[in-house]
Formats: structure tokens, sequence, C-alpha cells
């Protein structure tokens, strides 16, 4: 698949949005530990960000997936990755099954205001106990007549602190395992509802990860996104969206260090000549990217595969396990070629490679990810 003049004109616009929105104040959200999403998301929606690839009925823009992946590799040039991932769950990870599952009623209710970027939106399913572990899920909805009533603690919830609502993932019935789970939009105003902590990250530092404690919160039945008993499997197909999101970020973080770095070795004399005339110097950056340049290429083919129907879990988890090993070894490199002023928190390296650790672990670790490319190889992988 080859980008036309439109993706390059989307690509650009997001790039002028990050370039004047976004990066001149990243160090002030970093020092806060918080963007001020409300007044970002606007902005955002405003340009169409926010809907690329939703129903213009709920105001999207009705475009392809191919337009979401070229505007993610944008958000890769945010010199704080906290923002891109801000982005990323209000249009990639909150709303894709609220937008492929809900009622119209529930769209227009919820999803047209996070399109719309009046209403910031995060998705909750990670538990002290669970991990990557889903399947151990403890939070419940208990059914009382047109109710659900929800009991339970969610953790590592990004946005969860200034969210409007939650796609909220609990157990619904006495079913084991995956079964019985249901995805439930919660408005984050019912009484029972509180955020009990941010967290202090590594990296990520402006993004607001919270702790969530639901206490006997009273939502409507209606709120059920899809059919109730589905929301495992419901949450699995908005994850493959979502690590997704991660490799198109990935492949425009990557090059904008590659880039940033090439003109510092160019510029750096060290004995009498430029580091960029050290062969090992010029041949390990021309190493590192081509495998950009290869990861790039899956993400094409993989978006592809997902225009024409067909099921990517096994390209999007190739995908997620390249990307977090790749954008590691590229912030380290990066900041190896700098030397002590790499080291500096002064120095742009430094955040690059606190904030990229976080690929290989959310959602879902390498090691999830070599569980699931083994079991479809057909080996057990217990």
């Amino acid at each position: 698949m080859r980008l036309t003049e439109d993706h390059r004109a989307l690509a650009e616009t997001v790039r002028r949005f990050v370039d004047t929105e976004v990066n001149p104040f990243v160090d002030e959200w970093e020092a806060a530990g918080r963007v001020p999403l409300h007044d970002l998301f606007g902005k955002a929606a405003a340009l169409g960000l926010l809907g690329l690839e939703y129903d213009e009925a709920y105001g999207g823009e009705g475009a392809d997936p191919s337009f979401q992946l070229a505007a993610a590799e944008e958000y890769g040039r945010i010199h704080a990755s906290g923002v891109g991932m801000a982005i990323g769950v209000q249009a990639m990870m909150a709303t894709p099954s609220l937008h492929e599952f809900g009622s119209d009623e529930l769209k227009q209710r919820y999803l047209a205001p996070a399109v719309a970027g009046t209403a910031v939106t995060a998705v909750a399913v990670t538990e002290p106990d669970t991990g990557s572990d889903v399947a151990r899920l403890a939070t419940r909805a208990v059914r009382d007549g047109g109710d659900w009533v929800i009991t339970g603690r969610k953790v590592y919830i990004t946005n969860g602190a200034q969210a409007n609502w939650l796609c909220l993932l609990a157990r619904t019935s006495d079913e084991g395992g995956y079964r019985g789970m249901s995805q439930i939009v919660v408005p984050t105003d019912r009484p029972g509802f509180h955020v009990a902590r941010t967290f202090d990250k590594l990296g990520n530092r402006c993004s607001d990860t919270a702790e969530l404690v639901l206490d006997e919160v009273r939502v409507p039945v209606a709120n059920t996104i899809g059919e109730v008993g589905r929301g495992f499997q419901q949450q699995m197909r908005q994850f493959v969206t979502e690590r997704m999101f991660a490799a198109y970020t990935t492949v425009g973080t990557c090059q904008y260090a590659l880039d940033r770095t090439r003109e510092y070795v160019r510029d750096r004399t060290v004995f009498g000549r430029p580091l960029a005339d050290r062969q090992y110097v010029a041949f390990r950056l021309t190493e590192l990217q081509a495998e950009v340049e290869l990861l790039r290429s899956h993400n094409l083919i993989t978006c592809e595969a997902l225009m024409a129907g067909e099921d990517i879990t096994r390209y999007a988890t190739v995908a997620k396990l390249k990307a977090g090993r790749l954008v590691r070894e590229v912030a380290d490199w990066c900041l190896q070629f700098h030397g002590g002023m790499g080291y500096l928190e002064e120095t742009w390296t430094a955040r690059m490679l606190r904030d990229t650790r976080l690929i290989s672990i959310g959602a879902g670790a390498d090691e999830v990810m070599l569980q699931i490319l083994a079991r479809l190889d057909g080996l057990p992988a217990e």
C-alpha cells in the first residue's frame, strides 16, 4: 500500500498541530504531571483528529484506517510520549468498541462528545491483581433491575484522572475465565466513583495515569457496549487497534530520533573529525534506520490487510513486539552517541529513553506478544 497526497496533507496538518499546540508546552506539562486534555482535545477535534475512522453521524471523518496510520506516525514526533498516548487512548483505545458495537443512542451520548473533544475518555481494564491476565479480572457488575451496580478497582488508567467516561470491562456473570465479561460505559460523575491517586512514573510523566475506585457505582444496563457477556472478545479486538497505534507512533518516534542524532553526529567533532566520520557510528545509525523502514513497511501491510477485512491479530502482535524492542534500541543508541550530554535531563535523549520503555509493557507485554504468536504457530506456550 502506498500513501497518497491526501495522506501527506493530513500528516502535514498533524505536524503543524504538534509543532504549534503541543511541543512548545510539553516541558510545562511534564513538570505539572498532567496535560490539559479538555483544552488540547478541543483543538485536535477541530482538525478532525479524534474521529478519523468514525461514522460522520457521530462527528467522525469517515476515513479508512490508513489515515490513522498517517496521523499516528506524526504523534511520534511529540517531545513527550505521554501526550501522544493520551490522544491515542481517545481515538484508538477507549472508543473503537463503542463505535463498532455500541447502540446508536449510546454512540450519540458518549462517542459524539469524545470525537468532538468535549469529553475525555479512558479504557479501564487493568486491575491490581491481573495485569496482562485479563481473564482473572475481578471488578463485578451486578444487575439490579435496569442498572448495573459496579464494584472494583482499576489501575494504570491513562487519562483516568480527567476522564468524563470510561470504557470499563467488568465481570457480569459468575462464569470464570474470559466468559461472562461485558464492556460498559461508566460516566465518572456517578456516586461511588473516585480517583484514588495518580502514579509517579519513570517516564510519560505528563500522562495522568490513575488508580480508580468504583464502590457500588450505578449505571443503566443500556450502557453495555454490544452484547452482554461478550466484553472480553470485544476488548481483545480493541487491544489489536491499541497495539497498532503503538507500532505506528513508534515509527515516527524512531525516525525523529534518528534524524536528530544524524544531525548531531555530523556537527559534533571528536579528535579533530566529525563523529559521523566514524564508521561504526555511521553503520549503527544506518542499521537502525533500516529496521525502522522494515517496521514502517510491516505497518503498511497490516493496515492494508485490515482494510481488506482480514484478521490482523498476527500482524498487530508482530508489530507491537518489534516496535517495543526497536524503540528501546534506538533510544539507547541515540543517547550513547550524544555521550555525556545525552545523559542529562536537559537533553531530549533522556526523556525518550524513559518514555519509550513503556512500549514493551503497555497493551500487552513482550512476553504476552510472544505467547500469542507461539500459540498461533501451534505451540502451547504455557
